[in-house]
């Protein structure tokens, strides 16, 4: 969406997604991945596309009642298991839990902000995560017993924002979580697509799309 049609925002709260936003969440945990692989016999298995299947089935996840994120991340590594025919112990989720304090920040974010986040995790993984920047408020799946998807993060998110929903920019990479949850809720919402894919036609469309969170500067100043 052309951020040139809309005035400039002057929301009194901005949230952040974390991972895939302003943690390169992918790139930080192929190898961890890699080595989920290897442990499993699978070093044929090509990470990426291992990675991706195991995503999705987090997501597919959150929609469940609630469990913790380190539950589902091991749920969901069992099914692609079993999707990529490799006899594996779930529990090897341990490989990604383990590479959290070593995820790395998007420069962009560096260099920008200072902001609420709002993240599909448990407190304490989030705490190992160097986001090497302090937060006014913490919205977590674990605080707020559920997910984004069904919008039960974000009405925590919004219950203790301490402004009007519309008062509130929500900035987020993921379409399936981000737009498909916040949205419904009224909450203006930029899409931060970083990995230049396609909007999906089943999802609510966003109030802006950038490439990165400096890009938000076009709308907000910060």
């Amino acid at each position: 969406m052309d951020h040139d049609a809309h005035p400039a925002l002057r929301p009194k709260l901005i949230s952040f997604d974390v991972f895939g936003t302003l943690i390169s969440v992918r790139d930080s945990s192929y190898g961890a991945f890699e080595r989920i692989l290897a442990d499993a016999g699978a070093r044929h298995v090509d990470v990426k596309a291992f990675w991706e299947h195991w995503e999705h089935r987090n997501i597919a996840h959150y929609w469940d009642a609630y469990r913790s994120y380190r539950e589902i991340c091991e749920l969901s590594l069992a099914e692609t298991f079993a999707h990529f025919q490799v006899v594996g112990d779930s529990r090897l989720i341990d490989r990604y839990v383990e590479a959290f304090p070593r995820f790395f920040l998007y420069d962009d974010v560096i260099r920008t902000l200072d902001r609420p986040v709002v993240s599909n995790i448990d407190d304490d993984l989030l705490a190992l995560t160097p986001l090497q920047r302090n937060f006014d408020l913490v919205c977590t799946a674990e605080r707020a017993k559920g997910y984004k998807p069904d919008g039960t993060l974000f009405r925590y998110l919004i219950e203790n924002a301490g402004c009007a929903r519309d008062e509130i920019l929500h900035a987020g990479q993921s379409q399936f979580t981000d737009l498909v949850g916040g949205k419904p809720l009224g909450l203006t919402i930029a899409w931060i697509n970083r990995r230049q894919i396609v909007l999906d036609a089943s999802v609510p469309r966003p109030d802006f799309i950038f490439p990165d969170i400096q890009s938000l500067s076009r709308v907000v100043g910060f």
